[in-house]
Protein backbone atom coordinates (compact mmCIF):
# COMPACT_ATOMS: atom_id res chain seq x y z
CA UNK A 1 0.00 0.00 0.00
CA UNK A 2 0.89 3.24 -0.96
CA UNK A 3 0.83 6.25 1.61
CA UNK A 4 1.17 10.12 0.48
CA UNK A 5 1.24 12.60 3.11
CA UNK A 6 -1.11 15.69 1.94
CA UNK A 7 -0.51 18.27 4.76
CA UNK A 8 -1.27 18.02 8.57
CA UNK A 9 -2.98 15.19 9.05
CA UNK A 10 -4.41 14.16 5.39
CA UNK A 11 -2.94 11.10 3.96
CA UNK A 12 -3.80 9.38 1.14
CA UNK A 13 -3.95 5.53 0.58
CA UNK A 14 -3.76 3.60 -2.89
CA UNK A 15 -3.51 0.15 -3.57
CA UNK A 16 -4.90 -2.21 -6.37
CA UNK A 17 -6.24 1.02 -7.92
CA UNK A 18 -8.17 2.02 -5.24
CA UNK A 19 -7.50 5.58 -3.72
CA UNK A 20 -8.95 6.47 0.02
CA UNK A 21 -7.92 10.22 1.43
CA UNK A 22 -8.10 10.96 5.17
CA UNK A 23 -8.71 13.83 6.90
CA UNK A 24 -8.40 16.67 4.16
CA UNK A 25 -8.78 19.65 6.39
CA UNK A 26 -7.90 23.54 5.61
CA UNK A 27 -4.33 22.86 6.09
CA UNK A 28 -4.57 20.05 3.09
CA UNK A 29 -3.28 20.36 -0.08
CA UNK A 30 -6.08 22.14 -1.78
CA UNK A 31 -6.26 19.02 -4.55
CA UNK A 32 -6.06 16.51 -2.02
CA UNK A 33 -9.34 15.14 -2.91
CA UNK A 34 -8.47 14.65 -6.73
CA UNK A 35 -8.77 11.15 -7.68
CA UNK A 36 -10.51 9.74 -4.22
CA UNK A 37 -12.38 6.57 -4.60
CA UNK A 38 -13.50 7.32 -0.57
CA UNK A 39 -12.76 9.68 2.19
CA UNK A 40 -12.77 9.04 5.46
CA UNK A 41 -12.87 11.56 8.08
CA UNK A 42 -12.02 10.95 12.09
CA UNK A 43 -13.79 14.20 13.41
CA UNK A 44 -15.18 17.74 12.66
CA UNK A 45 -12.55 20.03 13.37
CA UNK A 46 -11.76 22.29 10.29
CA UNK A 47 -8.22 20.94 10.04
CA UNK A 48 -9.53 17.49 9.37
CA UNK A 49 -12.87 18.16 7.04
CA UNK A 50 -14.09 21.09 5.20
CA UNK A 51 -17.92 19.58 4.11
CA UNK A 52 -18.34 22.15 1.45
CA UNK A 53 -14.73 20.41 -0.55
CA UNK A 54 -16.95 17.03 0.09
CA UNK A 55 -20.00 18.68 -1.39
CA UNK A 56 -17.68 19.46 -4.23
CA UNK A 57 -16.50 15.80 -4.82
CA UNK A 58 -18.09 13.36 -7.45
CA UNK A 59 -21.20 12.21 -6.55
CA UNK A 60 -19.77 8.18 -6.51
CA UNK A 61 -17.32 9.62 -3.94
CA UNK A 62 -18.37 8.15 -0.45
CA UNK A 63 -17.41 9.04 2.77
CA UNK A 64 -16.76 6.85 5.99
CA UNK A 65 -17.44 9.00 9.68
CA UNK A 66 -18.54 9.81 12.99
CA UNK A 67 -22.06 10.37 13.89
CA UNK A 68 -21.09 14.14 14.47
CA UNK A 69 -19.35 14.65 11.32
CA UNK A 70 -22.12 12.64 9.67
CA UNK A 71 -24.66 14.94 10.76
CA UNK A 72 -23.17 17.95 9.44
CA UNK A 73 -23.17 16.12 5.90
CA UNK A 74 -26.80 15.25 6.26
CA UNK A 75 -27.50 17.00 2.47
CA UNK A 76 -25.19 13.86 1.01
CA UNK A 77 -27.24 11.23 1.91
CA UNK A 78 -26.45 7.51 0.88
CA UNK A 79 -23.34 8.61 0.07
CA UNK A 80 -22.27 8.95 3.67
CA UNK A 81 -21.39 5.88 6.32
CA UNK A 82 -21.63 6.40 9.65
CA UNK A 83 -19.11 4.45 11.73
CA UNK A 84 -18.56 4.13 15.47
CA UNK A 85 -15.79 2.02 17.74
CA UNK A 86 -15.57 -1.43 16.67
CA UNK A 87 -16.90 -1.23 13.15
CA UNK A 88 -14.96 -2.91 9.98
CA UNK A 89 -15.47 -1.81 6.73
CA UNK A 90 -14.49 -2.38 3.62
CA UNK A 91 -12.88 0.21 0.42
CA UNK A 92 -12.35 -1.96 -2.74
CA UNK A 93 -9.54 -4.44 -1.36
CA UNK A 94 -8.37 -2.64 1.90
CA UNK A 95 -10.23 -3.52 5.31
CA UNK A 96 -10.90 -0.77 7.90
CA UNK A 97 -11.20 -1.06 11.71
CA UNK A 98 -12.78 1.64 13.62
CA UNK A 99 -11.50 2.11 17.26
CA UNK A 100 -11.94 5.32 19.75
CA UNK A 101 -14.78 7.33 20.39
CA UNK A 102 -13.71 10.90 21.67
CA UNK A 103 -11.48 13.19 20.56
CA UNK A 104 -8.38 14.32 22.94
CA UNK A 105 -9.66 17.19 25.47
CA UNK A 106 -8.34 20.35 24.99
CA UNK A 107 -9.29 22.00 27.89
CA UNK A 108 -12.60 21.49 30.56
CA UNK A 109 -14.38 24.05 29.15
CA UNK A 110 -14.92 22.86 25.23
CA UNK A 111 -17.71 20.20 25.12
CA UNK A 112 -16.17 16.99 24.18
CA UNK A 113 -16.11 16.36 20.53
CA UNK A 114 -16.42 12.66 18.76
CA UNK A 115 -13.48 10.72 17.15
CA UNK A 116 -12.86 7.70 15.22
CA UNK A 117 -9.17 6.58 14.41
CA UNK A 118 -8.54 3.69 11.09
CA UNK A 119 -6.93 0.85 11.33
CA UNK A 120 -5.92 -0.58 7.36
CA UNK A 121 -2.83 -3.20 6.60
CA UNK A 122 -1.54 -2.29 10.24
CA UNK A 123 -1.22 1.94 9.78
CA UNK A 124 -3.29 3.86 11.93
CA UNK A 125 -4.63 6.86 11.91
CA UNK A 126 -5.88 8.04 15.60
CA UNK A 127 -7.36 11.53 14.37
CA UNK A 128 -7.26 13.65 17.56
CA UNK A 129 -6.87 11.21 20.04
CA UNK A 130 -4.28 8.64 21.81
CA UNK A 131 -6.25 5.48 21.13
CA UNK A 132 -4.23 2.47 21.83
CA UNK A 133 -6.08 -0.65 19.01
CA UNK A 134 -6.24 -4.02 20.57
CA UNK A 135 -4.68 -5.28 16.82
CA UNK A 136 -0.87 -4.88 16.44
CA UNK A 137 -0.01 -1.59 14.63
CA UNK A 138 2.99 -1.53 11.70
CA UNK A 139 3.18 1.63 10.54
CA UNK A 140 1.46 4.71 13.36
CA UNK A 141 0.53 7.98 12.70
CA UNK A 142 1.28 9.99 15.72
CA UNK A 143 0.50 13.76 16.28
CA UNK A 144 3.65 16.09 16.11
CA UNK A 145 2.09 18.70 18.09
CA UNK A 146 -1.70 19.62 18.95
CA UNK A 147 -3.53 21.89 21.50
CA UNK A 148 -4.69 18.87 23.30
CA UNK A 149 -1.50 17.24 24.13
CA UNK A 150 2.02 17.54 24.73
CA UNK A 151 5.27 16.26 23.94
CA UNK A 152 5.63 13.69 26.83
CA UNK A 153 2.46 11.99 26.11
CA UNK A 154 2.60 11.55 22.68
CA UNK A 155 6.46 9.42 23.75
CA UNK A 156 4.46 7.44 26.34
CA UNK A 157 1.80 7.14 23.49
CA UNK A 158 4.11 5.35 20.84
CA UNK A 159 5.99 3.07 23.28
CA UNK A 160 2.32 1.70 24.05
CA UNK A 161 1.30 0.99 21.11
CA UNK A 162 4.62 -0.13 19.88
CA UNK A 163 4.97 0.51 16.26
CA UNK A 164 7.29 -0.59 14.04
CA UNK A 165 7.53 2.77 12.32
CA UNK A 166 6.17 6.43 13.41
CA UNK A 167 5.16 9.06 10.66
CA UNK A 168 4.55 12.35 12.30
CA UNK A 169 0.91 13.92 11.11
CA UNK A 170 -0.79 16.94 12.60
CA UNK A 171 2.54 18.92 12.31
CA UNK A 172 0.95 22.32 10.60
CA UNK A 173 -0.02 23.72 14.19
CA UNK A 174 4.44 23.79 14.14
CA UNK A 175 7.19 26.10 13.27
CA UNK A 176 9.68 24.40 11.07
CA UNK A 177 12.26 24.48 14.02
CA UNK A 178 9.53 23.43 16.25
CA UNK A 179 9.09 20.18 14.15
CA UNK A 180 12.55 19.74 14.39
CA UNK A 181 13.12 20.01 17.74
CA UNK A 182 9.67 17.47 18.33
CA UNK A 183 11.23 14.61 15.40
CA UNK A 184 14.88 15.30 17.88
CA UNK A 185 13.00 14.34 20.59
CA UNK A 186 10.73 11.51 19.51
CA UNK A 187 13.66 9.95 18.33
CA UNK A 188 16.10 10.11 21.18
CA UNK A 189 12.75 8.93 23.11
CA UNK A 190 11.22 6.42 21.42
CA UNK A 191 13.91 5.62 18.64
CA UNK A 192 17.56 4.58 18.40
CA UNK A 193 18.90 1.40 17.19
CA UNK A 194 16.59 -0.95 18.99
CA UNK A 195 12.93 1.75 18.90
CA UNK A 196 10.76 2.61 15.77
CA UNK A 197 11.93 5.07 13.45
CA UNK A 198 10.05 8.48 13.38
CA UNK A 199 9.96 9.26 9.93
CA UNK A 200 8.75 14.00 9.37
CA UNK A 201 7.79 14.44 6.10
CA UNK A 202 6.84 17.62 4.05
CA UNK A 203 3.23 17.77 1.77
CA UNK A 204 3.62 15.09 -1.52
CA UNK A 205 6.10 12.33 0.45
CA UNK A 206 5.26 9.11 -0.24
CA UNK A 207 5.64 5.60 1.71
CA UNK A 208 5.66 2.00 0.24
CA UNK A 209 4.23 0.18 3.40
CA UNK A 210 5.88 -3.06 4.36
CA UNK A 211 7.15 -4.74 7.33
CA UNK A 212 10.30 -3.21 9.29
CA UNK A 213 13.17 -4.98 7.71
Amino acid sequence: MKMTTLGHSCVRLERDGVTVVIDPGCFSDPDALAGADAVLVTHEHIDHVVPDRLRATPADVRIWTNPAVAAHLSDLGGRVHTVRHGDVFEVGPLEFHVYGEKHATIHRDFTEFDNVGFLVDGLFHPGDALTVPTEKVRTLLAPAGAPWVKLAEVVDYVREVDPEEVYLIHNAVLSAPALDTHTQLLTTLVGGPDGPPVHAWTTGDSATLGPRA
